[in-house]
């Protein structure tokens, strides 16, 4: 199954839909990932600390995957920010993925002590390369994205950031997106403590969806990328049926209402 493209600031398409892999390793992650792509998922998000991307490599060699077909995001972890500290990271990146590029490289955490103009120096000399088809952040603030967006001639094309029903980002989003920075939710479902939403149930209900569908798809209709991790058949056929079916304007605002924006 395709899903719906999102145009980065890049000019390259990204998939709205992911599939997450935190917490996946070792032979559970290659056997995830293998079914994730039998049933059409095209686009996995990965990086250096999650310590799969070996386990990812070697899924998408056994499969023989079309390596055009699939957007792959990583992420330079903190401890890695100084400018030739990302280059070698980077190196051992695309060494365990068996890849020559990543469609996506994001900066994991902004750098305490580092300054972003340096790790992206950097991003841009591996954007050079072919290394990186498009560059972004994670989990930076309204601040932080600014300062990255200034730090650089290369669009900024995403921020990573936790983002779902409980925790209602919408100064966040708004600002990105006014400046053509894209947001994808990481722990769109909250690892599972969205269940006590009534409001949650009684929409699922309505649509003879679930409780995780409805909340991904109310992300989805923000206009943002979800890339929530799943293990099972069961779940990861779930989380591709979300495109034939809208939420109405009433259920967004009371969906919205669920939880409060901290930013």
């Amino acid at each position: 199954m395709n899903t719906p493209d999102i145009i980065l600031a890049s000019g390259h398409a990204i998939p709205q839909l992911g599939l997450g892999t935190w917490m996946l390793r070792g032979q559970q992650c290659q056997a995830v990932v293998k079914e994730a792509l039998e049933l059409g998922y095209t686009h996995l998000d990965s990086a250096w600390m999650y310590q799969n991307q070996d386990a990812i490599g070697q899924a998408l060699k056994e499969v023989g995957a079309d390596r055009d077909r699939l957007f792959i995001t990583s992420k330079v972890w903190h401890s890695h920010l100084e400018y030739e500290a990302t280059l070698e990271q980077m190196e051992e990146i695309l060494r365990d993925l068996q890849t020559e590029y990543v469609d996506l490289l994001l900066i994991h955490h902004p750098g305490q002590g580092v300054p972003v103009e340096r790790t992206l120096a950097a991003f841009e000399k591996i954007h050079a390369a072919g290394q990186a088809k498009s560059i972004g952040i994670s989990n930076f603030s309204i601040e932080q994205t600014d300062r990255a967006r200034t730090a650089t001639g290369l669009p900024i094309c995403t921020n990573q950031v936790e983002y779902h029903l409980r925790h209602n980002r919408e100064k966040l989003r708004h600002h990105c997106h006014a400046h053509n920075v894209v947001l994808t939710a990481h722990r769109p479902l909250a690892q599972g403590a969205l269940a006590q939403a009534a409001v949650l149930k009684q929409v699922a209900a309505e649509h003879g969806k679930s409780e995780a569908q409805v909340a991904l798809k109310w992300l989805l209709q923000k206009g943002m990328i979800v890339i929530p991790k799943a293990s099972s058949t069961a779940h990861l056929r779930a989380n591709l049926d979300l495109f034939d079916w809208q939420l109405g304007a009433e259920e967004m605002a009371h969906l919205n209402g669920v939880g409060a924006d901290p930013d």
